[in-house]
């Protein structure tokens, strides 16, 4: 039974799989969008939500935990200078899932995951 277990595992160690989220929210917030499979869209979109959010905050504090999650400095300053900005207004949601075909090899569910305008 799955009892009070969250997450998904994605078939990975807890340190192959945070370095996975990693990754990935790296890329979605440096290219705005990624195409990646369904089950790891859902997990990484709450932790691309949480750094937007951080850039928000503003202060020297959300800046350093920002830094320790993503991998690129340069990838934090978009964050803070040009997409907190950008969602100012917006109270959440600030990404959208579109449902493509399935992976040719596996048929895995598909999805491009990107940053709402």
């Amino acid at each position: 039974m799955r009892h009070k277990v969250s997450g998904r595992g994605l078939g990975r160690t807890s340190s192959h799989r945070r370095a996975l989220y990693r990754n990935l929210v790296t890329d979605l917030l440096d290219y705005e969008k990624i195409t990646t499979t369904e089950a790891k869209a859902k997990e990484v979109r709450g932790l691309v939500e949480r750094m937007i959010t951080l850039g928000k905050e503003g202060g020297l504090s959300s800046r350093r935990q920002a830094l320790a999650f993503i991998f690129d400095k340069k990838v934090v300053n978009k964050v803070f200078d040009d997409l907190a900005p950008r969602f100012a207004e917006r109270q959440g949601g600030y990404t959208r899932m579109a449902k493509l075909e399935c992976r040719l090899g596996d048929g895995a569910a598909m999805v491009r995951l990107e940053l709402v305008k």
